[in-house]
């Protein structure tokens, strides 16, 4: 399933921010892209991640700034002092006018901004903060997820009552392809006895109720019946349920087949192609499902 998370923070002159992605995917799979050094959060954000997440393609970056220097300017008196005389060294053996100590100002280094790593280095803000701020992205990702699974699960409910409809259909073909195949059965057999009496009656009959059994769909159908009362359960848990959903998308495909080939009638082989058609619908919404 799609969705998005950000959530950032800050500490002192530091701030951070974390960005998680994620795309349909049928297996989990999490990249992280963290900042040089903070390599030992993998483990903890993967499995925070992978306690939202069961499937999917998921991205989480992490990205720190250092603030800008709120200090005053601060003169790096040694370096300017040093400067001043030996340039006033080199003037005076050159008979030239003395340097000016404001001309040295916009020599670099001369002024620095105090932002306290003269004193000590700034040290990074703490797992627990940034761990922290991952666990609301995560949060953030998992409300879009819902979101986008509520208007995913009407989207499939309302493919399953199409499949239902057609079935209906489906049941009232079949039933009309037996009564025709049995017309048809019963005739052959009578062409057949007529033509030669070394014919079994008694087994001819057998034979064209074998092969009338062979094209009843009645079982296909039911099964396929079963197979959306199970998906429409489905639906109700909230829990993570794509895997069983694509299961049952594939039992509905096997079922779709079956019917096709048994078809003894158009109206049924036209209506199985329609199953057919709905069931690689419902496929293709079932992979973006958690």
């Amino acid at each position: 399933m799609t969705g998005f998370g950000r959530a950032s923070g800050a500490s002192e002159s530091l701030t951070w921010a974390w960005e998680l992605k994620s795309v349909n995917g049928r297996t989990l799979d999490i990249r992280l892209r963290l900042p040089a050094g903070y390599d030992h959060l993998e483990p903890q954000a993967r499995k925070a991640i992978g306690q939202l997440c069961r499937r999917g393609s998921l991205q989480a970056t992490l990205t720190l700034e250092r603030g800008a220097a709120t200090g005053a300017p601060r003169i790096n008196e040694a370096l300017l002092v040093g400067l001043l005389k030996d340039l006033n060294a080199i003037a005076q053996r050159h008979d030239l006018p003395p340097v000016a100590l404001s001309a040295l100002l916009h020599v670099r280094g001369v002024i620095e901004a105090d932002d306290g790593r003269a004193d000590a280095a700034i040290a990074g803000p703490p797992d627990a903060l940034l761990l922290a701020s991952l666990d609301e992205a995560i949060a953030m990702l998992a409300d879009s997820r819902i979101k986008e699974g509520e208007a995913l699960r009407g989207v499939l409910e309302s493919q399953l009552s199409s499949m239902a409809e057609t079935l209906e259909a489906a049941v009232a073909a079949r039933d009309a392809q037996g009564d025709l195949l049995r017309q048809r059965l019963a005739e052959q057999v009578r062409e057949l006895l007529a033509t030669s009496d070394r014919f079994d009656p008694a087994r001819l009959h057998q034979e064209a109720a074998l092969l009338a059994t062979k094209a009843d769909v009645r079982e296909e159908l039911d099964r396929f019946a079963a197979h959306i009362t199970a998906a429409r359960d489905l639906l109700q848990q909230d829990e993570p349920i794509g895997r069983r959903l694509d299961f049952l998308s594939q039992e509905f495909g096997r079922e779709a087949n079956t019917t096709c080939s048994k078809a003894g009638s158009m109206a049924l082989t036209e209506i199985g192609l329609k199953l057919k058609s709905l069931v690689e619908q419902f496929r293709e919404q079932v992979q973006n499902v958690e």
